[in-house]
């Protein structure tokens, strides 16, 4: 068939715990300082899927994307500091981009929270809808190698796969430990197009590609509705001049809270001046401007360590 003429069918399918640390990864400790767009990622895995099948992006329709992830009760998550609220933020994220949560409860196992079930909920989703829908090629977002069966069977129902995987690794500021993020080989082997992203998305931003480029949230006013950038916390900031002072209440990757009367103050890594966020400790006193993000609640800003 000539190119152009070439409908597909696609499904795309998310392991949610891998995208979210990659999307991290790309925010915090990657040179772009930039999370991951879904409408940008899809509109990548069309101009791809066109390259290698020999059509035009329009024709290749995700007609579904379903997304997986473990997920902490309410009462659990009404523990975390804010955790509800950006839960239901991420669930609007999805939402605007036609993209199907599926969540399995965090189990407690020996006293450490564990994702149990999911990559195995996924297959059965992914195969069954398959071979109910019939998909021309399966797009896999994930790294570990307990897919390589789910692949396997997809071919024999006539059904191409790709991968989107990852590897890469950074020191780990606050511990000093090296984390390295790897993608299974024989993953890797068994799809009909690996897609190495670390290595195209590196070489697609030095190159300004304008499809890498726009695969990621980009901070600025024009955003258009149902984008992640509506809903990033530095969005429509309103400053005010004075100055508070109080105590870090608690620390993570690459963000934090602030103590503060009511509602404790989220805030990011690149707030913090002077000795930076690596040198943060819980219960340091801190100077810092209370700050309005997009949704109208208050954050910290233009936060400084006191001695």
């Amino acid at each position: 068939m000539s190119k152009g003429n070439l409908s597909l069918k696609v499904g795309v399918f998310y392991d949610g715990s891998y995208f979210t640390h990659v999307s991290n990864y790309y925010n915090y400790v990657h040179p772009h300082h930039r999370r991951i767009h879904i409408g940008g990622l899809h509109d990548f895995i069309r101009q791809m899927l066109a390259e290698k099948e020999g059509t035009h992006p329009n024709l290749c329709h995700i007609i579904d994307a379903h997304f997986f992830r473990g997920r902490f009760t309410a009462r659990e998550a009404n523990e975390k500091p804010d955790q509800l609220y950006y839960d239901r933020v991420f669930d609007d994220v999805l939402m605007y981009n036609a993209v199907q949560p599926h969540y399995l409860p965090v189990k407690d196992l020996m006293g450490r929270k564990r994702e149990k079930g999911v990559d195995v909920l996924m297959a059965l989703e992914t195969y069954e809808l398959c071979m109910l829908k019939r998909y021309d090629i399966v797009v896999l977002i994930a790294s570990d190698g307990d897919h390589v069966p789910l692949v396997r069977k997809l071919h024999a129902l006539g059904c191409k796969t790709m991968l989107l995987g990852w590897d890469f690794e950074f020191t780990d500021q606050k511990t000093g430990e090296l984390q390295t993020t790897k993608t299974s080989t024989d993953l890797w082997n068994e799809v009909s197009y690996p897609m190495p992203m670390h290595e195209l998305i590196d070489e697609g931003l030095k190159e300004d590609d304008p499809v890498v480029r726009e695969m990621f949230v980009v901070r600025d006013t024009s955003r258009d509705e149902g984008s992640e950038e509506q809903f990033d916390d530095r969005a429509q900031l309103e400053i005010d001049d004075e100055r508070h002072t109080s105590m870090v209440m608690s620390l993570h990757n690459g963000y934090g809270f602030i103590r503060y009367p009511d509602n404790n103050l989220f805030f990011l890594h690149d707030d913090v001046e002077g000795t930076g966020f690596n040198e943060l400790a819980v219960g340091d006193e801190v100077e810092f401007n209370l700050g309005i993000n997009g949704k109208g609640q208050r954050i910290a800003r233009k936060i400084v360590k006191l001695d």
